[in-house]
């Protein structure tokens, strides 16, 4: 099983839409689970859960004794593709994390018990630095950052390796990275030259291509849904996937290398 973090600590660079693409493309011939840890709850919002009443999910994983993260999930429309919601009150964990050690390692343990169920699971992460991206940065294999093609967006960037760096000699064990340059719009001046300080800055972690503003993608519910994705976004995110198995293949052991490709 494979863990995937799609994060980045600046908001509005296709954060969700990025994790949806690469589960639809995952789940064509392989079991999927994605877990939502934002509270703003998009991607459980994209598959249709509603808000009230609150849905069981991922708050569970941190207040319940022994969370069974397989009982908390949900089909979907998409075959091979399961979901665990995310709840508002996931909000309030900073508090309780001031009284209850061992909250930096609850998904990990959660995620221990569902290694023979599954064979991808991504994380998607709220906008900040807090304990709900600790959390998958801990127990991940390989951190996606989506990043929006925008001057603004390469700070955050930056930011976001940096907590890389730091969750990764406290866990001890290497966390794969990845740029995805996301909403590039070539006609610009500004997009063609942050995809330009991209390469020049991140050579080695950043994807060669870019994913489009594609107006199909826009609306996240239609991705979540169990029709064909088609358009350039939806061909440039195969692509994507494509070169995120080639990375990760090249960053795990021989005998574990299959389960990525």
């Amino acid at each position: 099983m494979r863990v995937w973090a799609i994060a980045n600590q600046k908001g509005g660079v296709g954060k969700t839409t990025t994790t949806l693409c690469l589960a639809r493309n995952l789940a064509d011939d392989a079991r999927v689970l994605v877990v939502d840890l934002d509270p703003h709850a998009s991607l459980t919002r994209a598959f249709g859960v509603p808000r009230q009443p609150p849905p069981i999910g991922t708050h569970e994983v941190f207040v319940a004794q022994t969370p069974s993260l397989d009982g908390l999930s949900r089909t979907t429309a998409i075959e091979r593709l399961r979901l665990v919601a995310a709840q508002p009150a996931l909000a309030t964990l900073e508090r309780r994390s001031a009284t209850q050690p061992g909250l930096g390692m609850a998904l990990q343990r959660a995620l221990g018990g569902v290694s023979e169920l599954y064979d991808h699971v991504l994380l998607d992460c709220p906008p900040t630095l807090s304990l709900l991206m600790v959390n998958a940065l801990a127990a991940a294999d390989c951190l996606v950052m989506p990043t929006q093609t925008d001057p603004l967006a390469l700070h955050g960037l930056a930011d976001m390796l940096r907590t890389a760096d730091m969750v990764e000699r406290s866990r001890k064990r290497p966390l794969m990275r990845a740029i995805l340059p996301t909403l590039y719009d070539g006609r610009t001046g500004s997009g063609r030259q942050s995809l330009e300080h991209l390469y020049a800055g991140y050579e080695g972690l950043v994807w060669s291509d870019a994913i489009p503003v594609d107006t199909r993608l826009r609306d996240a519910r239609s991705i979540a849904g169990n029709g064909p994705l088609t358009g350039r976004g939806a061909e440039a995110y195969r692509s994507a996937l494509a070169w995120l198995h080639t990375r990760m293949a090249a960053a795990v052991p021989d005998d574990s290398a299959a389960v990525a490709a």
